[in-house]
């Protein structure tokens, strides 16, 4: 037997790993991603309300720099810790993880509404549910299939595109440079996070394929988890790039 994703978290290999005696339901796995999903959201409200105060008290910038970092470092290193150690019982792991990105996400859009415009946190909301529920769709409708092709390509873009965003985050940490186009909000800079939201949402398809495989063929119970983890990760990636792509239109039409 063979599940396949693109999402490294979802991996066959990584599957192989886990043991369990009772066994994976698509029920089980969305009552997880409800809850990690729930604790995301929740978080953010937090960060962000612990930020405005933070304004209001003249350290806003410090609070929302450092919530960002925290949580976007910190939830990269546990996804890492989850995505080697595999451990069995990984709901501490994984509910912290939602925490630091709900903390990350709420200062960053705080952020975003204050640099660009009033409003663009809760469009991102509608657009990451809209595609979402595309994504799903497109994916029951069987117009778009997780086969291994589909899987490869989908994977090898998404690690490429990481490490786009980890060669930037050097380069703006230790030179005055840049990877070209990234960040920029010009013609070319659109297009490249359109087509970095394109393959996010396309991720969603693999996780989808990976909960109905895992539930036909007995995954362990504890793979609900690991899951949920993948689908959380898809959709906090999906929300990060739809706020980027309405944040750079703002600044072009400016």
């Amino acid at each position: 037997m063979e599940i396949r994703s693109s999402n490294p978290v979802l991996s066959n290999k990584f599957w192989s790993n886990l043991t369990g005696t009772d066994r994976m339901t698509v029920e089980g796995s969305m009552k997880k991603i409800g809850y990690l999903l729930t604790l995301t959201v929740v978080s953010a409200l937090v960060s962000a309300v612990l930020c405005m105060n933070a304004l209001n008290n003249g350290t806003g910038g410090l609070f929302i720099g450092g919530f960002m970092t925290l949580g976007f470092l910190g939830g990269l290193v546990l996804a890492l810790i989850v995505f080697l150690v595999r451990p069995n019982n990984p709901v501490a792991l994984m509910s912290l993880y939602a925490i630091l990105e709900g903390m990350a996400i709420g200062a960053m859009s705080l952020a975003m509404e204050l640099t660009a415009y009033k409003g663009i946190a809760l469009q991102a909301v509608f657009g990451t549910m809209a595609i979402t529920a595309t994504m799903y769709v497109m994916y029951a409708s069987r117009i778009i299939r997780p086969t291994p092709a589909f899987n490869k390509i989908v994977f090898g873009l998404m690690t490429s595109i990481m490490f786009l965003y980890l060669t930037s985050f050097v380069l703006q940490l230790f030179t005055p440079y840049d990877v070209p186009f990234l960040h920029s909000s010009g013609p070319i800079g659109i297009g490249v996070t359109a087509f970095i939201l394109v393959v996010a949402a396309l991720t969603l398809i693999s996780d989808f394929g990976f909960i109905e495989s895992g539930s036909r063929y007995g995954a362990p119970k504890n793979m609900e988890w690991y899951a949920a983890f993948g689908i959380l990760i898809s959709v906090v990636w999906i929300y990060i790039e739809t706020i980027r792509l309405l944040w750079k239109l703002n600044a072009y039409r400016e």
